[in-house]
């Protein structure tokens, strides 16, 4: 540990009162939330200058957890070429770069043999985003797409981390620029089947994607027409272009509640037809499966259901497939031979393929699930684009499993490995990963996945370092994450809690976690960091914990309920301040939170119980672990003012000696809610955080 120690800022005090139900709270702090106020500014400025201070001694660390991140990276790289009608369009990424470029080549017959670094002849070049980035400090590519007869290329670029997005036509053989006229999108593109309109999504100043627009090339963006608008607050909206490329699939969306319509791209100027209507608590997604649609839905069933309808009366769902015990339906892809399921079983995803009959039925009783018989391993789908394809591909990976990109011929059922993406510097035989079970204080039972180096002994001696997230039925399921080589490398036990909140065991799981049920997401994941204690896998004294977003909840959450469980904790862009935002329906998303979160507006028990579990207003006056708090000033989903004001009412209030067990903040000044663009530079942030919490948990040295 350091013995420097600078001094932390310290921001006014200017009392705000916000009172509700007749309870009045006072905030020290509010005044920050404005960011066009230099005053605001320089703070979070200063609190950058703190933290390069508070951490200097970790420079060099940071310097080699960086170089470990590049050794573990073959930098000069290729995805799996994908097949799109007549093109294989390839990705490629180059040592130095922070982007990749998109490339492609025409179709002889088989898929080509690329190499890394190396183009084919034939090869197009379709976007270099490392030359688009050149001048940018900030860039983020939202959608890309090619159109229907592939001579065009459309891309949405964000250059300040709003996530609202210029649109970009080129065309292809030349690289000519044809249009960029739209600008503030939200995420989508889909062409018209003539190619002379590209569909986008609106956000409103909330940032909720409300408007679906159509644009004509070549025109501006004030003569758009809007296709629809969804003006229910509490929903967001979004389309995309059904496999066989006839329709426009348009989904609208609550946290409970969903409605579908569908464009035929045919006839781009006309107006959306309705498919499945809108019942309260009744959530769906729509496929278009060429001739009929299929409908993945809750309607009389907690873990989902497949039903199928005819394109004639969408409305008339006729049931195929009801989700098994402990299973989750998740979503259904459409092909021309076949369907493909994605679904929890067991608390870990996986793929279901159902053959088609020549009349498109579906041959339920030939189902197959891929499966590679790993105790944590994670089965998707990958880019699957065409709709005459005899085979799926889809992505396994584990903890300890690189992404590996595989493919499923339907008729044999034969699977071919078409990569595993190198590592570099990496012997899986090192490691061990394996699935075990914490009790929470109800009894429940919550699934840990855990990574270890097969030295470390479970004698409660190890550091250990505990993942979390927990809302909105988000699943954290076990994947590969080359960064976490280095906790490995030293000796941490790495583990990811998969509590209530999430949607890991499925819908039950999502509804436990939730509303007037928060908390249980806390109390599990406590539950876990005890469990990892109490079979000996980690020391006590030496846990650290992580979560971002909905996940630096669980942080400030976890802290408050058990901070002595807990030595470090990173809070990345941390939804801290949560009974303030939800309580303010101007605030982007709020009013659409209300379905997760409950409504304290209105609601006296929801903002009680809010009120007993925000972090910000229960920080307590005792000993904490160390905290490592990291936030954008642009970011449009977690204000940067929420991590802001906790930190300085950490400092505060509790009695942890700051030397030792430092409070830290670090406000990205041009980035949005996934901070830092480029690989380099989020390579830069992680070793940042990583450093830190090796430094916090005495575990700097390699084993």
């Amino acid at each position: 540990m350091t013995e420097h120690r600078p001094e932390a800022p310290v921001p006014a005090h200017r009392p705000t009162e916000r009172t509700f139900h007749g309870d009045t709270v006072v905030d020290p702090y509010e005044w920050m939330r404005d960011k066009t106020d230099p005053e605001v500014i320089a703070h979070l400025e200063a609190e950058n200058a703190y933290a390069d201070a508070r951490t200097a001694h970790l420079e060099q660390l940071r310097g080699t957890l960086v170089e470990e991140f590049v050794g573990h990276t073959q930098e000069t790289d290729l995805g799996v070429p994908v097949r799109r009608d007549a093109w294989w369009y390839i990705t490629r990424t180059t040592a130095g770069n922070d982007y990749p470029a998109f490339t492609r080549v025409a179709d002889a017959g088989a898929m080509p043999q690329v190499e890394p670094g190396v183009m084919l002849e034939g090869e197009q070049m379709l976007l270099d985003a490392q030359a688009e980035a050149a001048d940018a400090e900030f860039y983020s590519l939202g959608g890309l797409a090619p159109s229907p007869d592939h001579t065009l290329l459309a891309y949405a670029v964000d250059t300040t981390g709003d996530e609202r997005f210029t649109l970009v036509v080129k065309d292809i053989a030349s690289g000519e620029i044809l249009d960029q006229a739209v600008t503030g999108a939200g995420y989508g593109l889909a062409f018209s089947s003539d190619q002379q309109w590209l569909f986008y999504a609106r956000v409103d100043e909330a940032w909720r994607q409300h408007q679906i627009w159509r644009h004509r090339l070549g025109t501006a963006m004030s003569e758009d027409e809007m296709v629809i608008e969804e003006p229910d607050e509490r929903f967001m909206i979004g389309f995309d272009r059904s496999r066989d490329g006839s329709t426009l699939v348009i989904q609208a969306g609550s946290t409970s509640t969903s409605e579908a319509w569908l464009l035929d791209l045919a006839d781009p100027t006309s107006a959306p037809v309705p498919a499945g209507g809108r019942r309260d608590g009744v959530d769906y997604g729509v496929e278009h499966a060429g001739d009929r649609l299929l409908i993945v839905h809750n309607d009389g069933h907690r873990g989902f259901a497949l039903a199928q309808a005819p394109l004639t009366a969408p409305e008339a769902w006729e049931e195929l497939l009801v989700a098994g015990e402990g299973e989750r339906l998740l979503a259904v892809e459409a092909f021309a031979g076949f369907v493909a399921l994605e679904l929890r079983s067991g608390g870990l995803a996986s793929v279901r393929v159902i053959p088609r009959a020549a009349d498109g039925s579906l041959l339920l009783e030939q189902a197959a699930d891929i499966s590679h018989g790993g105790e944590l391993d994670t089965v998707e789908l990958d880019a699957n684009p065409n709709w005459d394809q005899t085979s799926v591909r889809y992505e396994l990976t584990s903890m300890l499993t690189p992404p590996t990109i595989a493919e499923r011929e339907i008729s044999s059922g034969t699977t071919t490995v078409l990569r595993v993406t190198p590592v570099p510097n990496y012997d899986p035989s090192l490691y061990v990963e394996r699935r075990e079970w914490a009790q929470a204080a109800d009894g429940t039972a919550i699934p840990l996945s855990i990574v270890a180096h097969r030295d470390v002994p479970a004698d409660g001696t190890a550091p250990g370092y505990l993942y979390g997230y927990g809302s909105y039925e988000v699943s954290v399921d076990p994947s590969f994450v080359p960064t976490r080589l280095s906790l490995l490398h030293r000796g941490v036990v790495i583990a990811i809690a998969h509590v209530r909140g999430g949607g890991e065991m499925g819908r039950d799981w999502y509804e436990h976690g939730r509303l007037l049920e928060k908390k249980n997401s806390f109390s599990d994941f406590v539950a876990a960091a005890e469990h990892l204690m109490s079979t000996g896998l980690v020391a006590e004294g030496r846990l650290g914990a992580e979560g971002r977003s909905a996940g630096g909840l669980l942080m400030g959450g976890i802290a408050n309920l058990a901070p002595e469980r807990f030595r470090a904790v990173i809070a990345g862009v941390p939804f801290v301040d949560a009974l303030t935002t939800i309580l303010d329906p101007s605030l982007p998303l709020t009013v659409g939170e209300w379905e997760e979160w409950g409504n304290p507006l209105h609601d006296p028990a929801v903002y009680e119980y809010m009120r007993e579990y925000t972090p910000y207003e229960n920080i307590r006056a005792v000993e904490y672990p160390a905290i490592f708090a990291s936030t954008s000033l642009n970011d449009t989903r977690v204000f940067f003012v929420e991590p802001a004001k906790w930190v300085a009412r950490l400092r505060e209030t509790v009695t942890s000696d700051q030397a030792e067990r430092p409070i830290v903040f670090r406000c990205e000044m041009v980035a949005g809610h996934g901070g830092r663009s480029g690989r380099y530079r989020k390579w830069e942030q992680r070793a940042d955080e990583l450093a830190w919490l090796l430094d916090q948990l005495g575990a700097t040295e390699l084993l």
